[in-house]
């Protein structure tokens, strides 16, 4: 039950969206250039990241519902799962492990992240886009971690979040809150 009685007990963050269209219109905008804009990283592995960033700083809501949405973009079901208990990364490129590791100490101990660790991204074959990317989509998490513990909202169901996570590949960020919505049809 989330914390305020005036929502309806299967509540998350598109009923604090809809709330707020002056606030979470500009989040979806910028969210749908992230996660779905140009960028080194494909649509399937910024979702991962998402999932992976979330699950090492033990958000469940938002580590389930994009881990499912990582699975609609195509990535192996139980992956993000995997990495996030895995600290080694097994299973992964090396590349993509460099990656992950400095997603996991920037997700978990932000103040700790040293050139060092730019470093190794970016010797592993990341470009500073890629770097970027996994930065914006990290902070991204965070925000959304935030917001699900500060009004109680519990995960999803695997089967829910899944037939959510199509949702969101087909209509992306924007798409999917009608409040949102150009009338034009201009939505990226």
């Amino acid at each position: 039950m989330p914390f305020l009685k005036s929502m309806p007990e299967d509540a998350g963050p598109p009923q604090i969206f809809e709330l707020y269209p002056e606030i979470y219109g500009p989040w979806s905008h910028m969210s749908q250039a992230l996660m779905r804009g140009p960028s080194p990283l494909d649509e399937g592995l910024r979702e991962l990241i998402l999932a992976y960033a979330a699950g090492v700083a033990g958000c469940a809501f938002v580590a389930i519902a994009h881990a499912e949405v990582a699975c609609a973009w195509g990535v192996e079901r139980g992956l993000v799962e995997r990495l996030v208990a895995d600290r080694s990364h097994a299973g992964v490129d090396a590349k993509l492990a460099a990656l992950l590791a400095y997603v996991r100490k920037l997700a978990c101990t932000p103040n700790d992240v040293a050139q060092a660790d730019i470093d190794s991204v970016l010797s592993a074959g990341w470009d500073e886009h890629a770097l970027h990317d996994a930065v914006a989509i990290t902070a991204r998490a965070a925000f959304m971690q935030r917001l699900v513990a500060g009004f109680g909202f519990k995960p999803l169901s695997r089967e829910v979040a899944a037939k959510h996570a199509v949702k969101r590949v087909e209509r992306g960020y924007v798409n999917l809150y009608a409040a949102f919505r150009d009338p034009s049809g201009d939505d990226m």
